[in-house]
């Protein structure tokens, strides 16, 4: 409601400055019906109370979201507002708004384009987001067509070239043909130089005009209004789409784009007849556009690596497995926003799904189990592995000697000692019965072994002399006989 003293300065501008209705609405930021209550207003009083309207109990959320989000439109408050069971119509949000925050327009120079004759397209910084222990910035690619005011919009974590082919791609594709030209401001990966009006473009993007037919053109620089309508588009996006939404991945926001796009971004009056829709203008524009090759243009991201000691390759912070018969040779990877293809010259050798986060390692469990094979060949006279081929239960009394504390490489050495000087069938035996004993060490395995020899009546076991070198040059000194009579003698005599 209206206070008296805005009431007072209302009918003062009306009836001594005679300023009009739209004028005092305009600069006193209120509707023009509010200024006509005004006027006719006789006495100073407020008068009986006002209706309350279904917008009010949203008043104080329409208020902290403008605050928050000073370009906020007010449709987009209306689709918040609607989540949040307002039943009302857009009109009365669009006047409370407007008493929050007044209106203001920017004036921009009308340009009159054919149908099909010409796109712009351009850059807009998101802000950053945060993945995993990563932290990317976040920008939006815009294209529209200047005639019907189709746009595409695609989001991508840098502006590299090959994300600008990438989102040329989808746009044609959506729209099923390409315009005869796109007119860009002067981005780094679209144009290397330039000097005055001479220009040196990228060769892949020449590549792509010369694939789709299409002619590159820069703006001149400082002339921002050569490209107003995609300057508007990436405006529109701010206000209408990115404020005040929230979204899980980066598929999961081009996803959200693509449908504000087709359910209000298209479906808004077209600036140049208010009677018919973007939708219906792109409708009447795809016939002049130039028609699609037979095949779309290959906009993966090449990258030669070199693969080094381990089976994995560095690309874009992260580290991704190969086989390991790649290993120490110079490979080839062909990424998508989806999918990181690793190839050895033509041949793919390996696929993964990218990740946007740091340093992680992503794995192929076949190109880790080829790893560990070839290790297990490598190591298999290894003492263990001699070990567990002998003697397999060796590998079970090894388990319980390492869950009881027992030092693990002492205990190898001591029963690989014991096969040579044993064999393979006394010390199967052993450990069998050091394992029934409840008793998992080499030593008491040892024991069992020295008693079974003691018990026995056959004949010591042969020493493989080619297993225990250091027993080969072992002599024990002959002493005389002479000296056991001697100590004969001397027994008789006590």
């Amino acid at each position: 409601m209206i206070g008296l003293e805005q009431v007072a300065n209302i009918r003062r501008l009306f009836h001594c400055e005679h300023w009009k209705i739209g004028t005092i609405a305009a600069e006193l930021g209120l509707h023009p019906d509010a200024v006509r209550r005004a006027l006719k207003t006789d006495r100073f009083k407020r008068g009986p109370a006002k209706r309350p309207t279904l917008v009010e109990p949203y008043l104080d959320f329409i208020k902290q979201t403008v605050e928050d989000h000073p370009r906020l439109r007010a449709t987009r408050i209306y689709e918040m507002l609607r989540s949040r069971g307002y039943n009302g119509g857009v009109l009365q949000v669009r006047r409370a708004v407007a008493t929050i925050r007044p209106a203001h327009k920017e004036a921009f120079l009308r340009l009159v384009t054919l149908p099909g004759e010409q796109a712009q397209a351009d850059w807009a910084h998101f802000g950053e987001v945060t993945i995993g222990r990563a932290r990317r910035r976040l920008y939006c690619f815009v294209i529209t067509l200047s005639y019907s005011r189709a746009l595409w919009l695609e989001f991508f974590f840098n502006q590299s070239l090959e994300n600008v082919i990438l989102a040329h791609v989808h746009a044609f594709e959506d729209w099923g043909g390409v315009a005869r030209a796109v007119l860009y401001d002067n981005m780094k990966s679209v144009v290397l130089e330039r000097r005055g009006d001479l220009i040196r473009f990228h060769p892949r993007l020449l590549e792509l005009c010369g694939h789709y037919h299409f002619a590159a053109r820069p703006c001149r620089p400082g002339r921002g209004n050569e490209k107003g309508r995609v300057e508007r588009a990436i405006r529109y996006i701010r206000e209408s789409f990115f404020a005040a939404r929230s979204f899980t991945t980066i598929d999961d926001l081009n996803r959200q784009a693509l449908a504000w796009r087709d359910e209000i971004a298209h479906r808004r009056p077209w600036p140049a007849d208010a009677s018919r829709t973007v939708a219906v203008a792109l409708d009447e524009e795809r016939p002049q556009l130039l028609s699609l090759p037979a095949h779309p243009f290959d906009a993966d991201v090449l990258r030669t690596v070199r693969s080094h000691k381990t089976i994995y390759i560095r690309f874009d912070l992260n580290d991704y497995s190969i086989p390991p018969e790649a290993v120490d040779r110079t490979l080839t990877v062909a990424a998508s926003p989806s999918i990181v293809r690793i190839l050895d010259g033509t041949a793919e050798i390996a696929r993964h799904r990218r990740c946007y986060d740091k340093l992680r390692q992503i794995e192929d469990p076949n190109h880790v189990e080829a790893l560990l094979k070839r290790k297990r060949k490598a190591t298999a006279s290894a003492p263990t592995t001699r070990l567990e081929q002998a003697v397999p239960d060796s590998r079970q009394l090894l388990d319980a000697a390492f869950k009881s504390g027992e030092p693990i490489r002492r205990q190898i050495r001591i029963l690989t000692g014991l096969l040579d000087d044993y064999g393979a069938d006394e010390l199967r035996l052993a450990i069998a019965e050091a394992l029934g004993r409840q008793t998992p060490r080499a030593s008491s395995v040892a024991f069992i072994l020295s008693r079974r020899r003691r018990s026995s009546s056959s004949h010591p076991v042969q020493v493989d002399l080619s297993r225990r070198p250091e027993l080969a040059g072992l002599s024990v000194p002959t002493h005389q006989l002479e000296i056991y009579d001697g100590l004969s003698d001397t027994d008789k005599n006590d």
